[in-house]
């Protein structure tokens, strides 16, 4: 039997946001591999194995990923929302590229929903115009790098997207966004916070940076900044497609 590998993103939450490819790749699978909440998403089955890991394994998920489907098996590894972005796509990648032995496997990559998309749907349309997508964590990179990112996206600006921005283990973090977008955009610039968002515990509030609090985020959020002519009609927020 062939192997393969597919890295499946499973939308931010809900079932009826999974894509039909996706779904039929998860049909097709042996083995699913992820995070544990995600591989919790996924349906139990005769003859399906789930392999569940904690946070922060990425790259041992996609080796053992790979070696499963070098061994013949049908593989899923799924992210939340789109697998490409901050996600596990990249992670997988980075596995093959020091596993030349593997890089002959069938692997795809599968988008979904990702959690700003939906945030914005949600909203309305504040990325309605040029945006930038960043993650807040400072993990994988110094946090001095992404001061100088969101400076350079405010001075830009670009609507922003910001994913992880506030962890039990960093809540600082969070406060010093808000502080250096309040000086490059001023108070009045439209903010919203979407978090679990398709889930039964969805919420969203927008306020402007001068009501913003970091409370107002966690892990689970997606924080949505408008650029300089982003505006309210109605309850909707949206962009203006000019500039």
């Amino acid at each position: 039997m062939s192997g393969w590998v597919t890295v499946a993103g499973l939308g931010p939450g809900s079932d009826a946001l999974v894509t039909p490819e996706v779904s039929a790749a998860l049909a097709e699978a042996t083995d699913i591999v992820g995070y544990i909440p995600y591989v919790a998403r996924v349906a139990a089955r005769p003859g399906l194995r789930l392999h569940a890991s904690d946070n922060r394994v990425e790259l041992e998920r996609a080796r053992h990923a790979l070696e499963l489907a070098a061994a013949g098996a049908r593989v899923v590894i799924v992210s939340s929302g789109d697998p490409g972005v901050f996600a596990m796509a990249s992670a997988l990648f980075e596995a093959l590229e020091a596993a030349p032995q593997h890089q002959q496997l069938d692997i795809r990559v599968l988008p979904g929903i990702t959690a700003m998309l939906a945030a914005a749907a949600r909203a309305g349309a504040p990325l309605g115009h040029d945006f930038c997508a960043i993650n807040l964590s400072d993990n994988l990179k110094p946090w001095a790098l992404i001061e100088a990112r969101l400076r350079a996206a405010a001075q830009a600006d670009f609507a922003m997207a910001f994913y992880n921005p506030r962890s039990r283990s960093r809540p600082e973090g969070f406060a010093r966004v808000l502080e250096l977008l309040r000086e490059a955009c001023g108070g009045e610039r439209l903010i919203t916070f979407a978090r679990a968002v398709s889930t039964p515990e969805e919420q969203l509030v927008t306020v402007t940076l001068a009501e913003a609090t970091p409370e107002m985020a966690d892990m689970r959020t997606v924080v949505l900044v408008g650029n300089s002519a982003t505006r309210r009609v109605g309850r909707w927020v949206y962009t203006p497609r000019s500039a």
